[in-house]
């Protein structure tokens, strides 16, 4: 990708609730997956930031620009020129699973801190990613203060759930995209159309599962559930979803941050070794991280349950490159 604008200037992008950094891999690109080559983007990242030591530790591992460990509600930034700010709002009270916190509180509504930074930068776009519940939970209602938010301050707002399952990643997650596009830009934006599955142009095939599970008997046996843990499942109520044994032949269920305290019992997704031997075992690390799509090369910080939270919170790197050059070819690509 080149940028033909006379001094051949990179985009500049600001990142904001970075974590471990999936959605600026897939904004950066240069990265392989599956065998298939996502070209790198000319653009280049001024900032980067969460509040989450381990997922900083773990971005500066991989990435030629250091994020910094920053609250955004102390960022501050000069007066530059600013193509792109990036943001994954922290979502935990708007999560399906188990939310952890009331939306109805304003601290928990983490876009106001993102719109406020957006009003301050004046981007040219902006992107922001949640949970589907977001954009359900309360018949809206969540979904709508932040649109308007952004609409306010002239910005026309763009939103799709997508499902990277759609584009290339063997799992059927669905997220909230908004993409916002300054109104003077005076350009119209749509989202990619899926690549895979039978709403594709091409109705190639999903990638399923099993291309990212080198063997289904873990080389460590720490990842086998107990006896006990089988057994707890046997006596629960059978209106409970459990030991949601995932189909190689398909698309695994969402990976969430629960997978270091994952449970037979959960609703979080899992594998079956053995039927006759009743051996049930949770995804490594690595094997989770192929299914949110990032390189087998991207290093994580921490213990194992670090990286499981960090893979979990993360926006699938592939997911996010289409996004981006969906963006780049319609609305900041100079001719």
């Amino acid at each position: 990708m080149s940028r033909q604008n006379g001094k051949n200037a990179k985009l500049k992008v600001v990142s904001l609730f970075s974590g471990c950094g999936g959605a600026d891999l897939g904004v950066l690109g240069g990265f392989k997956y599956l065998n298939k080559r996502y070209a790198s983007n000319f653009v280049s990242m001024v900032h980067a930031s969460d509040i989450n030591d381990k997922a900083i530790a773990t971005y500066n591992l991989n990435f030629k620009n250091k994020a910094e460990i920053k609250d955004v509600n102390h960022l501050k930034f000069k007066k530059e020129e600013i193509d792109i700010v990036l943001g994954g709002f922290p979502c935990q009270a708007f999560s399906t699973v188990n939310p952890t916190k009331s939306p109805n509180e304003r601290k928990n509504q983490l876009f106001w801190q993102m719109a406020h930074i957006v009003k301050n930068i004046s981007p040219k776009v902006f992107v922001a990613e949640n949970v589907k519940g977001f954009y359900r939970l309360a018949g809206g209602k969540y979904f709508e203060v932040a649109k308007s938010e952004f609409e306010k301050l002239k910005y026309n707002v763009y939103h799709m759930l997508m499902d990277a399952s759609d584009f290339g990643v063997p799992q059927k997650r669905e997220r909230l995209f908004m993409v916002g596009i300054r109104k003077d830009i005076q350009k119209q934006f749509s989202f990619p159309k899926p690549k895979y599955g039978e709403f594709s142009r091409t109705k190639k095939p999903k990638v399923k599962l099993k291309a990212v599970i080198d063997s289904l008997v873990p080389e460590d046996e720490k990842y086998y559930f107990s006896k006990k843990a089988v057994e707890g499942v046997k006596r629960a109520k059978n209106n409970m979803k459990r030991a949601l044994a995932q189909d190689l032949e398909g698309q695994c269920l969402t990976i969430t941050s629960h997978l270091a305290k994952v449970s037979l019992n959960s609703r979080d997704p899992v594998l079956l070794v053995n039927p006759n031997k009743e051996l049930y075992r949770r995804f490594t690390p690595r094997e989770a991280a192929r299914i949110q799509s990032f390189p087998d090369g991207f290093k994580f910080a921490g213990s194992e349950g670090d990286a499981y939270r960090q893979i979990g919170n993360a926006v699938p790197p592939v997911l996010m490159w289409y996004i981006f050059r969906s963006i780049y070819d319609q609305v900041l690509k100079v001719a």
